[in-house]
């Protein structure tokens, strides 16, 4: 197995660097695959030979641009066309009515992979321009200038991501285990299976099979060492459990795979149909992101049950060394901290488990305070690069909407009616002059506000509304503004349809798992309060802590696949042991066991994931910084709070009716005379 695995790699490691070489982060990947703005975007190529979009580069002296600015910025221009990439006329240099700066717009051709090579022209630029002297400042911003910030971001982060990532995982398996070596084996499977999944998203993306974007990319690698570091964590304690049994480590195995296969299949079975929901999705790179983890998830579970038992056989019981299992000797968990916590528990498990629950709601009423409208770009970063104060300098001297317009195109025919209704709007200025092609025409007009604004956004809004009650205009809106406000009304269309199908998912998961209804909904319950309860603490500290002026709209509903799909794993883990130990002893002694044995593991399962999660805040996007806290935050309340307090208390206070309408749900509490030496019904 070992061989093969390493068969794999040497075919699987050279594809895998090349993943990067085919990730899509142009506009088209990110848009909705319907909306107006889209059709605009695609629409648009038949009025250029080339796809362009705006450099905008800004120069500003507080005292007053003089003229020797003017000549120093008109030899800039001339020698900016020169520049690989650009193409057509640089516009130039225009002067701010107030006198106080001039701005020069660079049309730079985008093509198949100009949005990947933003970052390397505008440096070409800042080195023509130079980044202001003698009190003239300088700044490059515009689409091209906040793309090529954004492309930095990603600049060597999946190295710096993973190293976070794998520290991490490391520090918490050390802890874990108290072992110098064991965690060493689960961090291997685990960088094999991301290395499998690389190669193999890398031969569907280059067939043009799968999309592939940045965001993808990095949410796959922490998803794949966390979520497989999980699945190492459950299968190495039900193979040191039997170890305590057998001296044989092969029989060992075997039974340790035959326990704790069903709940690690279940598990990732969860997150691979909930990634698969996504592909339903209106967003692009939403409906991209699922195909591309739900791969990473299924090879990390093939490395888990296949790979990691390999070498967790070969190697022997030294790897537990300082402190190996030893036959007759059971791992303590009768009187450990996870015991001691069922047994209060169990004197009042009602109240437990109510005023856990009433915690737990009272902290979703900060969910009131996001504002999930959506991220500017100015918002997106954290911090501010040279693009976003480029934007804040151009909105102080020239119109708010400069260099983001408004583009319409529609029928030939209607021209001259489009053209005054788009002259007309209150709020669109400076429109352009009708150019035709194909029987189409387009026109661009400017905001008199910034283009992230809401009256920028409402202006968009009535021009829609009125441009659909022209006849036979067939007249569609797109530009920077109507393709935020498109990119908020996908992600709240996605929410209505994928969050409810997540959870049916879930539901037919968990029955199939445990062969019961009660159960399944009871789980699921828990998980969507918990979910609620991060979310709320999430907004109260977004806003009041660090800062953020809100979150992206596609944010609520990838919390909500990460939490309920992550989270019901340490519920399904326990519950599946809790199974098990109620066929022995019944409910009671079922759930008392099932917290006691699997409370180490989950609890380190969960610091695994959560750890993986906040690695995400290393990159300086507010998008990455607020999805790893929110995930970690949540990850660490189910661990914490929901499976080992409140879900035990329901599981006390339900007793056998958790497992309606099942077999269980007839079993009861056993004598511990009849408990003692029994197995459970599944090795038998």
């Amino acid at each position: 197995m070992v061989g093969a695995w390493l068969v794999l790699l040497m075919l699987a490691g050279p594809l895998a660097g090349k993943l990067t070489g085919v990730q899509k982060n142009d506009t088209a990947e990110w848009l909705p695959s319907d909306a107006e703005s889209t059709q605009v975007y695609e629409l648009q190529e038949r009025f250029q030979t080339t796809e362009t979009a705006p450099a905008i580069i800004v120069f500003e002296r507080s005292a007053g641009i003089t003229s020797a600015d003017e000549a120093t910025v008109a030899a800039f221009a001339d020698r900016l066309a020169g520049v690989d990439g650009v193409t057509g006329e640089v516009v130039g240099p225009i002067p701010a009515e107030d006198g106080e700066a001039l701005q020069l717009v660079v049309p730079v051709e985008m093509g198949d992979d100009g949005w990947a090579k933003t970052a390397t022209r505008v440096d070409e630029m800042r080195g023509i321009v130079g980044e202001g002297g003698d009190g003239l400042a300088t700044h490059i911003t515009g689409p091209v200038g906040i793309s090529a910030d954004q492309s930095s971001v990603f600049e060597g982060a999946d190295f710096s991501l993973m190293f976070i990532t794998v520290l991490i995982i490391v520090g918490i398996l050390l802890f874990a285990y108290r072992s110098p070596v064991l965690w060493l084996l689960p961090v291997l499977s685990a960088g094999a299976a991301l290395t499998i999944a690389q190669a193999v998203i890398y031969g569907l993306a280059r067939g043009d099979g799968l999309t592939v974007t940045g965001q993808g990319a990095s949410i796959l690698m922490v998803l794949v060492l966390g979520a497989g570091t999980d699945y190492a964590l459950l299968l190495i304690a039900r193979y040191r459990e039997e170890l305590t049994r057998t001296a044989d480590r092969h029989v060992a195995m075997g039974v340790a795979l035959r326990r704790a296969t069903p709940a690690i299949v279940a598990s990732a079975a969860t997150v691979v149909i909930a990634m698969l929901c996504l592909t339903f999705a209106d967003m692009s790179s939403t409906a991209s992101l699922g195909p591309v983890v739900a791969i990473g998830i299924a090879v990390g579970l093939l490395a888990m049950l296949t790979l990691l038992p390999a070498l967790l056989v070969i190697v022997g019981r030294w790897v537990f060394w300082p402190k190996k299992p030893k036959i007759g000797v059971p791992e303590a968990a009768a009187n450990n901290r996870w015991a001691r916590l069922g047994a209060s528990i169990a004197r009042r498990p009602r109240t437990v488990w109510i005023g856990t629950a009433g915690v737990l709601a009272v902290l979703t009423i900060g969910v009131t305070s996001l504002n999930a409208g959506g991220l500017s770009a100015a918002d997106g970063f954290v911090g501010k690069p040279d693009s976003i104060v480029g934007q804040e300098v151009l909105g102080r001297h020239f119109d708010g909407g400069n260099g983001q317009p408004v583009v319409v195109v529609a029928d030939e025919a209607s021209a001259a009616r489009v053209e005054q209704t788009l002259t007309g709007t209150e709020g669109i200025a400076e429109v352009s002059d009708p150019v035709v092609a194909d029987g189409l025409v387009q026109l661009t007009g400017s905001l008199t506000e910034h283009p992230d604004s809401d009256s920028a956004k409402a202006a968009v809004e009535t021009l829609r509304a009125e441009l659909d009650s022209i006849e036979g205009a067939d007249a569609r809106v797109g530009g920077y503004t109507a393709t935020q406000i498109d990119l908020t009304n996908a992600n709240q269309h996605d929410n209505r349809l994928i969050i409810p199908l997540v959870l049916v998912v879930v539901l037919l998961v968990l029955g199939f798992l445990l062969r019961a209804i009660v159960a399944p909904l009871v789980l699921v319950a828990t998980v969507v309060l918990s979910f609620g309860a991060a979310l709320g603490i999430s907004a109260v500290v977004f806003e009041n802590v660090f800062g953020f002026a809100g979150v992206d709209s596609s944010f609520p509903l990838l919390a909500f696949i990460w939490l309920v799909a992550l989270g019901i794993d340490y519920n399904i883990f326990l519950m599946h042991r809790v199974r098990e130990e109620t066929q022995l002893g019944g409910p009671t002694s079922g759930a008392l066991t099932g917290l006691a044995t699997t409370g180490r593991v989950i609890t380190s399962a969960g610091l695994v994931m959560a750890g993986t999660f906040a690695a995400l805040a290393s990159m300086p996007l507010v998008f990455f910084a607020e999805l790893g806290f929110a995930v970690a935050l949540g990850v660490l309340i189910d661990t914490f709070v929901v499976r080992s307090i409140l879900v035990t208390g329901l599981s006390l206070d339900l007793g056998r009716w958790m497992w309606w309408p099942s077999e269980l749900a007839r079993k009861k509490d056993v004598s511990g005379s009849e408990h003692a030496g029994r197995e459970p019904a599944l090795t038998r």
